[in-house]
C-alpha cells in the first residue's frame, strides 16, 4: 500500500510542476511584457524627440555623468549589465528590484541624447530583475528562483522585439554555451507568448523583413554562404574584442566614472558630426538604428557603416552609458553582410539577413537561437542556408562573446568539458 501511495505522489510531481509554471509563467509574462511595452514605447517617443531636435546630442556629456551618478546614489555602481544577469541565473545570485527603474531611464535617457546602444540587453535586465524579486516575494526555492529569472527574460525580450521563439530559446540558451535549461522550456515559451501578446494589445506590431534574392539550394550557393559565414565569424570576434578593449581604455586614461561618462559623450558627439560633415544630415550612428537595418535588409547600405557603428557604440557603452548591444549587432551583421554578399556573388538583401542573424550567434554563441531568430524575422525563407552560416560562424567565432560573464561549458569542435568563460 505504502509503495502504492509513494508511486502515485511520484507520478503527480509533472503535472503538479505543469501547473505551477504555468500559473507563474502567465503572471510574470503580464507584468514584464507590460513593462516591456512601456519600454518600447519610452524609446520610441524620445528617439522621435531626438530626430526632430538634433541638437540634444550635444547633452550626451551632461547625460553621461547624469546616469553614473544615478547608479552611484542607488549603490549599483559596480553593476555588470546583462552579464550579472547570467550570474543570477547560474549561481542564484540575487537580482536588486532597484536594476528595473534604473536601466529604464538610464537607457531612455542614453537614445534621447543620442547614444549609440540597443534595447534588448536592457530588457533582459528589466524583466530579470523585475521576475527575480517576484520570485523572492512567492518564496520560491533557489532552483525556481533561477527558472522565474529567466521567465522573465523572456517575456521582457519577446514584448520588445516580437520574437517570442528566439526569446525563450535564448534565455535558455546563452547563460551556458552547451547546456541547456530545458527545465525552463514550459515557463519561458508561455511567458515570451504572453508578452508578445500584451505588447500586440498595445498595438506593438512583431520585426518582420522581406527577404530578396535568396538562392536555391547547391553546391556553389553553400560554399558562397560558408566563405561569408568565415567573414561573419571573424567580424564577430573583432566586435567582442572591441567591445572588452573600449571599457579598460576608459578606465586606464580616465580612472574616474563621472568624468569618464562625460568625455565618452563627448567623443561621441565629434564622432557623430565629423559623420554629419561627411554625409550631411546624417545620424545613422545615433541610437539603435533600426531604419538603417531595414535599410540593409532591402539591399542598400554604405560600406562603412558596420564600421562606424562598432566605434559608436563601444564608445558609448564602454564610456558607461546604459542599453543593449543586440540591436547594434544586427545593425553591424546586416550592413556588412549587405556590402559583402555581392562580393561573394549573391545578393546584398539576403547577405543582410545572412549577417544579421549570423553575426549575432558569433558574439552570443547561441547557434539554436539564432536558428530560431532567422526564421521568425524572415519566415523561415532560405532557412538551410541560415543553419550553415550560423554553423560556420558559431564554430569559427572561437570562444569570444559579448557578456563576460557567459560560461562556455563544452569545447566547440569536440566532445569535451572546458568551463571557461567567454573571452
Amino acid at each position: 500500500m505504502e509503495n502504492w501511495k509513494e508511486k502515485l505522489r511520484g507520478s503527480m510531481q509533472e503535472p503538479a510542476a505543469f501547473v505551477k509554471w504555468l500559473l507563474f509563467a502567465c503572471i510574470i509574462g503580464l507584468v514584464c511584457g507590460g513593462v516591456g511595452a512601456a519600454f518600447h514605447f519610452a524609446i520610441g517617443a524620445v528617439t522621435e524627440l531626438r530626430l526632430a531636435q538634433p541638437w540634444v546630442v550635444w547633452l550626451l556629456p551632461g547625460a553621461g555623468a547624469l546616469i553614473v551618478l544615478l547608479y552611484r546614489w542607488c549603490g549599483m555602481e559596480k553593476d555588470r549589465g546583462t552579464s550579472f544577469v547570467l550570474v543570477a541565473v547560474r549561481e542564484n545570485e540575487p537580482l536588486r528590484l532597484r536594476t528595473a527603474p534604473l536601466v529604464f531611464i538610464a537607457t531612455v535617457l542614453t537614445h534621447l541624447v543620442g547614444g549609440s546602444s540597443g534595447r534588448e540587453g536592457a530588457a533582459l535586465q528589466l524583466g530579470g530583475s523585475i521576475s527575480s524579486k517576484i520570485g523572492r516575494w512567492m518564496h520560491l526555492d533557489d532552483k525556481d528562483s533561477r527558472v522565474i529569472t529567466m521567465c522573465g527574460m523572456s517575456a521582457a525580450f519577446a514584448a520588445l522585439f516580437g520574437t517570442p521563439l528566439t526569446a525563450a530559446i535564448f534565455s535558455m540558451e546563452v547563460v551556458s554555451v552547451g547546456v541547456m535549461y530545458y527545465a525552463a522550456i514550459v515557463p519561458c515559451v508561455v511567458a515570451s507568448l504572453i508578452g508578445t501578446g500584451v505588447a500586440g494589445w498595445f498595438g506593438i506590431t512583431p520585426t518582420a523583413y522581406k527577404l530578396l534574392d535568396v538562392p536555391g539550394l547547391g553546391v556553389v550557393s553553400a560554399l558562397q554562404v560558408i566563405a561569408l559565414g568565415i567573414l561573419f565569424a571573424l567580424l564577430s570576434i573583432f566586435f567582442c574584442r572591441l567591445m572588452h578593449a573600449t571599457p579598460k581604455l576608459y578606465q586606464k586614461y580616465l580612472p574616474r566614472p563621472v568624468v569618464r561618462a562625460a568625455v565618452g559623450g563627448a567623443i561621441v558627439i565629434a564622432l557623430t558630426y565629423l559623420v554629419w560633415l561627411w554625409a550631411p544630415g546624417t545620424y545613422d550612428y545615433s541610437g539603435a538604428g533600426s531604419h538603417i537595418i531595414a535599410r540593409a535588409i532591402a539591399g542598400e547600405a554604405r560600406p562603412e557603416a558596420f564600421l562606424l557603428k562598432m566605434l559608436f557604440t563601444t564608445v558609448t557603452l564602454g564610456a558607461g552609458f546604459k542599453g543593449g548591444e543586440i540591436v547594434p549587432v544586427f545593425f553591424v551583421g546586416s550592413t556588412f553582410g549587405c556590402v559583402a554578399a555581392p562580393l561573394l556573388g549573391l545578393g546584398s538583401s539576403f547577405g543582410a539577413g545572412l549577417g544579421m542573424v549570423s553575426v549575432f550567434c558569433g558574439v552570443t554563441n547561441c547557434p539554436m537561437t539564432s536558428l530560431l531568430l532567422a526564421f521568425e524575422l524572415f519566415g523561415g525563407e532560405g532557412l538551410p542556408f541560415f543553419a550553415v552560416a550560423c554553423a560556420v560562424s558559431y564554430m569559427l567565432s572561437g570562444y569570444y562573446g559579448l557578456y563576460s560573464e557567459q560560461k562556455i561549458v563544452y569545447s566547440k569542435s569536440k566532445p569535451e568539458y572546458i568551463n571557461k568563460k567567454a573571452e
